[in-house]
């Protein structure tokens, strides 16, 4: 553990990864965003709160980064190439927010050099860290689930038409988990009554497509949440005197029960119903 990445060890065969709710920016970066608020507006709000129960009730690992997004996201390709070819996204370092609106002050983006200080510094930690928990759990499970959690505003225009379904669940197109697993959660997320989607606008990022090797025991799927799942999410643009919603655990806890109940077939999916 460092003061910026946190690894919670499980004994159970599951992951759970949480690579997106940093607030942290440092020092030496802070001064070249916009502002504090624009570089922290597409943070995943509040998700760990949400998965809180996974390490203390079901035995999971959780890897964690306290790192923000815009200072580097752990979860896209390191060599820059776009997950989603043709449509917008962020980048490694992103420069835009989801919105479009720029992140840093003019004259102030990251170069070459500072990208690859910022990959060598938290990314490759990072999933170095993913990686020797997942050979840690393999060697105790013959499967294991690397769960990767996010969350998102339900409605940015930039990045898909309307509103997005309250669970987004991805997969990589079927190759990142058996399709058992795929039918265990959307029946889950059926069963509430929420709106769902699998393979939808969002497929799953770097995580999910990097470190999956069904194959090899390793199955992995991305969880993509509509913020009005769990908070008071305001209609139309975002201000800062209206974003983020505090937590609200009365909310969030229909949302919190679902939650559990997916997580609890991800466990048994690895520990029973594996292929």
């Amino acid at each position: 553990m460092t003061d910026w990445l946190t690894i919670t060890c499980g004994e159970a065969p599951l992951i759970v990864s949480l690579p997106h709710t940093g607030t942290k920016i440092p020092a030496e970066y802070e001064g070249n965003f916009v502002s504090s608020w624009i570089a922290l507006r597409d943070t995943d709000w509040w998700i760990h709160h949400l998965y809180d129960f996974a390490a203390i009730e079901l035995n999971a690992t959780v890897v964690r980064t306290s790192i923000s997004r815009s200072v580097i996201d752990v979860n896209r390709d390191p060599s820059g190439a776009s997950l989603y070819p043709g449509q917008a996204t962020t980048a490694l370092c992103p420069i835009t927010t989801f919105d479009g609106d720029p992140l840093y002050k003019e004259g102030r983006s990251p170069d070459e050099a500072e990208i690859a200080q910022r990959r060598s510094a938290y990314f490759e930690p990072y999933h170095v860290a993913l990686a020797g928990e997942i050979a840690r759990l393999r060697a105790k499970h013959p499967h294991i689930v690397i769960y990767d959690c996010h969350s998102i505003r339900s409605a940015i225009p930039r990045l898909f038409e309307g509103v997005l379904p309250e669970f987004n669940i991805g997969t990589n197109d079927g190759a990142s988990c058996a399709p058992e697993l795929a039918r265990r959660v959307v029946t889950l997320c059926a069963e509430t009554g929420r709106r769902y989607v699998l393979n939808g606008r969002f497929k799953g990022g770097w995580i999910t497509r990097h470190h999956a090797s069904p194959s090899q025991g390793v199955h992995a799927l991305q969880m993509e949440i509509a913020c009005r799942a769990y908070m008071r999410e305001p209609t139309g643009a975002v201000h800062e005197g209206s974003w983020p919603e505090a937590y609200d655990p009365e909310l969030a806890a229909p949302l919190r029960e679902s939650l559990r109940r997916i997580l609890s077939a991800c466990l048994d999916f690895a520990r029973t119903g594996a292929p």
